[in-house]
């Protein structure tokens, strides 16, 4: 335990070393180990860390790391795209995860390059990093251990990943900044034009193109202000049109519209803020509004970006905050009871025609903790429909009028979660 405390000090102060003057806010821990420690490590510092692991032996670390505070999603380096943006993430890094790096034409190396930002850094600890000290305690020979590190330098170098730092068990990557920084070896580049699509879309061998830059110093994808100045800036997809109908006007009102709105929901809500809802969700999260509005070092938000909605998890992204793509008519990869708190706006109009409104509540039901609270906005009709079915998963409910008042056809529905075991008679929490 000891020496992974060390790790996560010496992890830490090459971040702060490497990156003075750019924004590390959004970081990717592929197959998160000693539950998430590095991410908490991390979280205290304002950096949020999006860890995932597998269902195998590593189980039960994504629980621990939710039951901690930490985000964390059940997920895979398998055969499918992470569910993420192209440029999503700042770093990326990898401690003793055993994925395959060196294999299957460096197919997984190239989807952590789609996922990472033009300047960003990969950090790589463990196999086979300093190889020469362990490989007889990974049962392999030289000439195996050292062919996986030069292959995996070599893909590196096609990415257009420069080393940094390599030193003990830890070597660092940083990807350059635009096409015109590097020459690239390889002609294998990727056409189809948009990185973003990644809902059960299959990983490339391809490697994913930079945007078109017009300087050697220009940042491919538009450069990002500094953490928490960038929460609020027009982020780069934005500003250069890339987001169909929402323009740097519309953007700056939306910002404005949530967060009269969380005014609203902490008049309702009073523990809306504080440490009770450390997990936060946003099922439908728009341009992240509501979660930009909610910023705190008190609790963190996963925002949702449903399949069948308009793509802006690219703008969430850039505002240094943290999503994923969803489609709701299938279970959400995390455990039982792991959020305490879940906000959905025009989630169930939304899918009302797609699938079932009672498997959509079963669903937050499931991934609700007990005593956790809910607030759902949509229209009134769609609401009295939810309120009919949530009243039969013992939830508490309260059917509200829009904060502009009793005429406006939108609605707001508050609930809250019960603790009971068996039957009512065995409940531990007020009905009041």
């Amino acid at each position: 335990m000891l020496v992974v405390t060390l790790m996560f000090f010496i992890l830490a102060a090459l971040i702060y070393s490497f990156s003075v003057g750019l924004s590390i806010v959004g970081i990717i821990t592929l197959y998160t180990t000693q539950v998430a420690s590095w991410g908490a490590y991390l979280l205290k510092r304002n950096v949020l860390a999006m860890s995932f692991a597998p269902r195998d032996n590593h189980e039960a670390q994504v629980q621990f790391a939710l039951e901690r505070g930490v985000p964390a999603i059940i997920g895979v380096l398998g055969s499918i795209r992470l569910p993420y943006p192209s440029r999503a993430f700042d770093m990326a890094q990898c401690s003793r995860c055993l994925i395959p790096w060196a294999s299957n034409d460096g197919m997984y190396l190239k989807e952590v390059d789609r996922v990472l930002r033009p300047g960003g850094y990969w950090v790589l600890s463990g196999p086979p990093i300093n190889w020469k000290t362990y490989y007889k305690t990974w049962k392999r020979s030289k000439e195996d251990v050292k062919a996986e590190q030069r292959k995996i330098e070599e893909l590196a170098e096609l990415l257009c990943w420069e080393k940094k730092y390599e030193k003990g068990d830890i070597a660092i990557w940083r990807k350059k900044v635009n096409a015109k920084s590097c020459q690239r070896k390889s002609e294998n580049i990727c056409e189809s034009k948009d990185a973003d699509d990644a809902w059960y879309k299959k990983m490339d061998t391809c490697i994913t193109p930079f945007p078109e830059v017009t300087s050697k110093d220009e940042v491919a994808g538009g450069e990002l202000k500094k953490f928490p100045a960038r929460l609020f800036a027009v982020p780069p997809r934005i500003a250069k049109g890339s987001i169909q109908g929402v323009t740097a006007e519309s953007y700056q009102e939306d910002n404005k519209l949530w967060k009269k709105r969380l005014t609203v929901y902490k008049r309702i809500n009073r523990l809306i803020g504080t440490t009770r809802y450390r997990n936060v969700m946003d099922m439908n999260a728009g341009l992240g509004g509501f979660a930009a509005a909610l910023e705190s070092r008190k609790s963190w938000v996963i925002n949702v970006v449903p399949t069948i909605a308009k793509d802006t998890l690219g703008v969430i992204f850039e505002r240094g905050l943290i999503g994923i793509y969803h489609d709701w008519c299938e279970g959400f990869s995390t455990y039982p009871r792991t959020y305490d708190f879940i906000h959905a706006s025009g989630v169930f109009s939304l899918y009302q025609n797609t699938c079932q409104l009672e498997d959509i509540l079963l669903e937050m039901d499931r991934i609700l903790r007990p005593e956790g609270a809910v607030i759902l906005r949509d229209e009134v009709d769609v609401l009295n429909k939810v309120k009919k079915i949530a009243g039969g998963m013992r939830w508490n409910i309260k059917l509200m009028d829009h904060e502009d008042g009793p005429l406006v056809p939108e609605k707001i529905l508050v609930a809250v979660k019960q603790y009971w075991v068996g039957s009512s008679g065995n409940s531990t929490s007020s009905d009041e």
